[in-house]
């Protein structure tokens, strides 16, 4: 992957603005700088390596050269896509689940908020940082790593989830720029959707676990781990699920991790 073949991979999409490294420390830093200067709408940062990538509360992402797709795309949202801003972490684990599915032909599923499972294992994380302007969200930043060839999973040894590569699942290489370009495309389909009734969903119907036991904590240890029933989405992108004792409740966007019982 380089600029050249980048550029005309990308050629017919709406493209803000591309700037392309062959490695640096991570895209999404380098989009916030950019957007901080007005970067125009959807304007993409991408990098063949990534050496200090991060996932959600700082985490590590692993983005070895030559065998992983990230990127990061600025997006600067208009009024109504201002009052929602949760739905972007969506926006990108739906665009990258519907590629894997229509391109690949591969089950992927989305593991609330923000990763893309392909048969119960991660091939990808996104991370969603965002520039305000007072109480107001001036510009998001849609981070996105997925390992692509074998190369790209870490040693097991430091996973704290099962994880793979679109390699392994498919049993061939994979075109990386041509991955980015659907990608985007379905991104841009989506993006029209935005926090709608169909939105909402077409996430749902992707969602991992649904109808499953699953345990929900705040690795912060503020609340204590809580098992309940997946059940669903809310309108607003909250979880919803059954405890225990038969009673719902919601687990809202923030520092939160899940995983079924049982893993």
């Amino acid at each position: 992957m380089d600029e050249k073949s980048l550029q005309t991979t990308l050629a017919d999409l709406p493209l803000g603005g591309l700037r392309y490294f062959d490695s640096t420390g991570s895209t999404n830093d380098l989009a916030l700088a950019w957007a901080a200067e007005s970067a125009p709408d959807f304007s993409l940062v991408a990098a063949d390596e990534q050496t200090s990538g991060r996932g959600r509360s700082g985490r590590t992402w692993y983005t070895p050269a030559g065998s992983a797709l990230a990127f990061s795309l600025i997006l600067q949202p208009n009024g109504s896509e201002r009052e929602h801003p949760v739905f972007f972490t969506a926006l990108g684990a739906l665009a990258l689940a519907e590629t894997l599915s229509k391109n690949f032909g591969l089950p992927a599923s989305i593991k609330w908020p923000n990763d893309v499972l392909v048969r119960g294992r991660k091939v990808a994380g996104i991370l969603i940082e965002t520039v305000w302007l007072g109480d107001v969200v001036e510009s998001v930043v849609l981070g996105m790593g997925v390992n692509v060839l074998s190369a790209s999973v870490p040693p097991a040894k430091t996973l704290d989830f099962p994880a793979t590569s679109l390699e392994d699942e498919t049993g061939h290489t994979i075109d990386r720029p041509a991955l980015l370009r659907g990608i985007l495309s379905e991104l841009v389909a989506w993006r029209a959707r935005l926090g709608s009734p169909g939105f909402i969903t077409a996430w749902e119907e992707r969602l991992a676990y649904r109808g499953q036991q699953v345990q929900t904590w705040d690795p912060n240890g503020q609340n204590p781990p809580r098992n309940g029933q997946l059940l669903g989405l809310g309108a607003d992108g909250s979880l919803l699920l059954r405890g225990e004792n038969g009673e719902s409740y919601s687990v809202h966007f923030g520092d939160v991790r899940l995983r079924p019982v049982g893993l």
